[in-house]
């Protein structure tokens, strides 16, 4: 058996080696001639699993080690016979992490005052129910909005939830329902002086919207950009109050996950019974004692600090900035932060 790997995919190398043979290669460089004698792929976000790449290949199983799946042709794959899998909510911990570190971070360098806020979710599946509830420990009043009626949380529509939200943090899957969603109509219904978080997808945002209603925004936070990683915008790098190289659900836990749930997946496709428990090891989380509301500024600045001291965004932010061209590399070379543990926020089956 033959597997074709992206190179970049941590904690991979020497795990499937004992039981097939293992091509490593850069994922945006994988291609069809590769695929041709390859029975599984396991890839991120930078291969397009689709017709062109395996139509004719003797490739059956696709795993990305991620949670997003916009890569894959989903509908191709298994009109074709090709199975998939893809990792659910394996970052979820790590872009919760992200989300109220950027926050903390931004507001506290602005002398904003979080007590008595009302977030907004929109995507309240995996990733946005974990920010969801530790915003509802620290004392944020929350909504939720998701197209998915079957959630347990109470859900608002999308109108109530931008009309009274303080801080509207996006948590969507791409697809042709939410390519351009955050547009000129959407901007406009957001209360004057909120803040936006775009933790998900670039092409959810339209940057020239962006742009336009960027007065009306006290805060913009984007870790996802149209365009990346080659192509994003510099007026818009200007504009935010923090930028990051869509890095967001780059903690060492979340890389763990990902790598094991794709190896797991295709253990249970060709049957390696070896690798249906496989799990790279993982050490003690750091833990972070978090006040049960915001209390005061100085309370707020301390939980900026301590969310800081685990992972230091504003130095991502920096080299960003600094080098946009970067933003590749970057996201390569970035040294995957420790999520933090919080002995009062339970949020199975990763944090």
């Amino acid at each position: 058996m033959k597997v074709i790997a992206d190179k970049d995919i941590p904690f991979l190398k020497g795990v499937l080696e004992p039981y097939c043979e293992v091509l490593y290669l850069s994922g945006a460089d994988i291609a069809r001639r590769d695929c041709m004698d390859a029975d599984a792929l396991i890839v991120r976000t930078r291969t397009r699993c689709s017709r062109s790449l395996l139509e004719g290949t003797r490739v059956s199983f696709v795993a990305t080690a991620t949670i997003g799946t916009d890569h894959l042709d989903k509908e191709w794959l298994s009109a074709a016979g090709v199975e998939w899998a893809s990792a659910p909510g394996c970052n979820a911990c790590g872009v919760m992490q992200y989300v109220h570190t950027a926050l903390f971070t931004a507001a506290s360098s602005r002398g904003m005052d979080l007590r008595g806020r009302t977030l907004g979710v929109v995507g309240a599946g995996n990733t946005g129910e974990r920010v969801a509830r530790l915003a509802e420990l620290l004392g944020f009043k929350v909504l939720r909005n998701d197209i998915d009626r079957s959630l347990k949380a109470p859900l608002v529509s999308l109108d109530t939830l931008l009309r009274e939200s303080d801080i509207v943090s996006f948590h969507l899957p791409l697809d042709s329902s939410t390519k351009g969603m955050i547009s000129d109509s959407l901007l406009s219904a957001m209360r004057p002086g909120a803040v936006l978080i775009n933790a998900c997808r670039g092409e959810v945002a339209d940057d020239a919207a962006l742009l336009r209603y960027r007065d009306r925004l006290s805060l913009l936070i984007l870790d996802v950009w149209n365009g990346e990683p080659s192509g994003i915008s510099a007026k818009l790098l200007d504009a935010t109050d923090i930028a990051t190289p869509h890095i967001a659900g780059y903690s060492y836990e979340g890389k763990v996950n990902g790598t094991a749930m794709a190896v797991q997946a295709l253990a249970r496709h060709f049957g390696i019974t070896p690798l249906l428990d496989f799990r790279p090891p993982v050490p003690p989380l750091p833990a972070v004692a978090l006040p049960h509301d915001i209390g005061s500024l100085s309370s707020q600045a301390r939980l900026a600090d301590a969310f800081q001291c685990i992972f230091p965004i504003l130095d991502t932010d920096r080299a960003l900035r600094l080098d946009p061209s970067s933003f590749e590399r970057l996201r390569r070379d970035f040294v995957y932060r420790h999520e933090f543990r919080v002995p009062e926020f339970v949020a199975s089956p990763f944090c």
